[in-house]
């Protein structure tokens, strides 16, 4: 195993160098204002065409308003010594957020640069960091003519920023032949600066607007209307204190512990300080834990919401703006995990453990069809912020711990 983790140290210029050329084309999501990830895609196939994979294989998605009016998602397929063992997937997305205000930013977010042991651009970390680790962790097993324990699947795929809809949800639904009950998935797309989270389980996400409306009057004769404003907050206000109580189950494996129910996004409504509004717009932001039904969570706001109309006579109407119920776990002693765990502990030397988040990742897209799949990598939660750098040593270590799992039995 030292001369694969000596090839692994070996690589890390052209890893970087070759990073850094990728990172600096951008691939936003047409629906982010961009033209697609193609142009990214094909410069990685270009390069990785004479590495030695077994195949290559293209299964776009359809997209009008895409540059090439298509959405990449490439397949590298690198056979194992033993065939009949279930396959490993890797799944790494392409795809980048914008980079939003640019003067949050102190280097150019597509003009990719290094400092110290930081690599400075858009998609640096999320997702670049284990895309670029998955990559360089077979060629090191291709440098040295090594081939891997069972077969080895990478799947680049397009659109995890905005959904999924061209990714992973149109490769589930379009291409099901492709993956098998049995099969091992990873996503190397969330974690902590630790390495010690292996994610299996997230909660269910519920976004809700409510829209109070009452009468806008003067605020010196508030008795001649009716405040939407008032009414919504009253109605937030119980709805944090009863939905805690009411769905309080508890479990370990998340943090924190118990669903959340947190007020968040507040639209304008008066502009000046002395005219009561009679329209409010509020929002609710829930992650609730699995074992609770979004929709019954629906129904109780919808409960609360006709006690505040009545008692302040408003009408009040509820709606979801996201609603994504929470996948089936992924069994704490799947044998993913544990080789997860295993390659985890000998290059970290940390004993990464199943854990459940409140977020949502596109393994939650694999579990519902029906899979068994973690997500894990070291990161320093750069994801989306101005000046995202990921590190080179996650770079490394990441990479060498996809290579132990590739060469574990």
């Amino acid at each position: 195993m030292k001369d694969v983790l000596d090839r692994i140290d070996g690589n890390r210029e052209e890893m970087i160098s070759f990073a850094m050329e990728v990172l600096s084309i951008p691939a936003i999501a047409p629906r982010s204002g961009g033209k697609g990830e193609m142009e990214k895609v094909k410069r990685i196939a270009e390069e990785v065409e004479g590495w030695g994979f077994d195949s290559i294989e293209w299964y776009n998605s359809p997209d009008d308003t895409a540059e090439g009016g298509q959405r990449p998602n490439l397949l590298l397929r690198y056979h194992g010594k033993d065939r009949s063992k279930e396959p490993l997937w890797i799944f790494t997305h392409t795809d980048v957020v914008p980079p939003g205000d640019l003067s949050g930013w102190t280097v150019e977010p597509f003009k990719p640069r290094v400092e110290g042991d930081r690599l400075y651009a858009r998609g640096a970390e999320d997702n670049g960091q284990d895309l670029f680790a998955s990559l360089f962790a077979i060629k090191a097993l291709m440098d040295l003519s090594l081939r891997p324990e069972r077969d080895v699947n990478l799947f680049l795929v397009a659109d995890e920023e905005v959904g999924s809809e061209k990714g992973i949800v149109f490769l589930m639904n379009e291409h099901p032949e492709l993956f098998s009950r049995d099969d091992l998935f990873i996503v190397p797309d969330a974690g902590e600066p630790d390495g010690s989270m292996i994610e299996v389980a997230e909660k269910s996400i519920m976004w809700v607007r409510i829209r109070t409306l009452g009468k806008q009057v003067h605020a010196s004769t508030p008795d001649r209307g009716r405040n939407a404003n008032l009414a919504a907050m009253k109605l937030l206000v119980g709805l944090y204190d009863d939905l805690h109580g009411s769905y309080g189950a508890r479990s370990g494996l998340f943090d924190p512990p118990h669903s959340t129910f947190q007020p968040t996004k507040r639209e304008k409504n008066v502009p000046n300080v002395n005219s009561i509004p009679g329209e409010d717009i509020s929002y609710l932001d829930c992650r609730i834990m699995p074992q609770y039904d979004p929709l019954e969570v629906l129904d109780f706001i919808r409960s609360a919401a006709d006690r505040i109309e009545e008692e302040q006579g408003v009408r009040i109407e509820i709606s979801t703006t996201q609603m994504e119920k929470a996948a089936p776990p992924t069994p704490a002693n799947h044998p993913v995990v544990s080789l997860i765990a295993r390659a985890v502990e000998s290059i970290y030397g940390v004993k990464a453990k199943p854990m459940g988040i409140g977020g949502g990742t596109c393994a939650a897209i694999i579990r519902k069809a029906g899979y068994g799949a973690a997500v894990w990598a070291k990161l320093e939660d750069m994801a989306h912020m101005p000046d995202e750098y990921a590190l080179i040593p996650n770079y490394l270590g990441d990479c060498k711990v996809f290579a132990l799992i590739f060469l574990e039995d």
